[in-house]
């Protein structure tokens, strides 16, 4: 017979050319748990990449774009399924507003905005993450990291940064001590000390560097929201 993806012949269980099986198991109960067994796996999983990253998160993400790409989860689907954990715990104890809170005019297209971030903040992080790659970018140019390797950095800082505000808001939610803010800050002295480690763990300015250029990726943000809202307000005017 021949492949079904490559067209070549196949005598054996599996192609010799693009090594697709022969024949594809039926998808049942037993695949379905096999594969939720493989994303949650410890050894190679999403929880071995959570404990990876928050033990040793500068040394395990120059592994994976320098040696080995196999050890940790994805970082795109990674940071998905953080966002996604985020927003879905979020969503169920209604506590949004603790964490992020917009009081603007919701009328204006900046107010829209921003009450878009504030309602999906975890998905909104995700965007905050490429102005921050642009500002890490210029405080760390004397290392040799593209801009494309710096997202996937933050990718995965940001993945880890999400499960610690979701972790304070279950805290919120469950005891009903508001621990949001504080939170916060737990979670932006996580992203400076994982950059700063990923770069040179031995020196201090890195991790202030790192600090820095995480809030004026926050301040980039704000501004280019606040511009284009304001702009497209005005052409709406005219």
């Amino acid at each position: 017979m021949n492949c079904k993806s490559c067209n070549n012949e196949v005598y054996q269980n599996y192609c010799p050319n693009c090594g697709q099986p022969s024949k594809l198991k039926r998808i049942d109960g037993h695949y379905i748990a096999h594969e939720i067994e493989h994303v949650l796996h410890f050894e190679r999983g999403i929880l071995y990449t959570i404990k990876e990253l928050i033990t040793s998160p500068g040394d395990n993400v120059r592994r994976y774009i320098s040696e080995n790409r196999a050890r940790l989860v994805k970082p795109i689907i990674f940071i998905i399924i953080t966002s996604l954990l985020y927003t879905v715990v979020n969503g169920f104890f209604h506590i949004e507003e603790g964490y992020v809170k917009y009081d603007g005019i919701s009328t204006t297209t900046t107010g829209r905005i921003f009450s878009w971030v504030q309602s999906h903040y975890g998905y909104a992080n995700i965007i905050l993450g490429v102005f921050t790659a642009f500002w890490v970018k210029i405080f760390f140019k004397k290392y040799d990291y593209n801009f494309f390797e710096i997202l996937i950095l933050l990718c995965f800082v940001t993945g880890i940064e999400m499960l610690i505000y979701a972790f304070f808001a279950c805290l919120y939610g469950l005891i009903q001590i508001d621990l949001m803010q504080f939170g916060g800050m737990i979670g932006i002295a996580y992203c400076s000390w994982a950059i700063g480690h990923f770069f040179d763990k031995k020196k201090t300015i890195n991790y202030l560097k790192a600090f820095a250029a995480f809030v004026l990726g926050i301040l980039t943000s704000v501004t280019i929201a606040l511009t284009i809202g304001t702009l497209i307000d005005l052409l709406i005017k005219h």
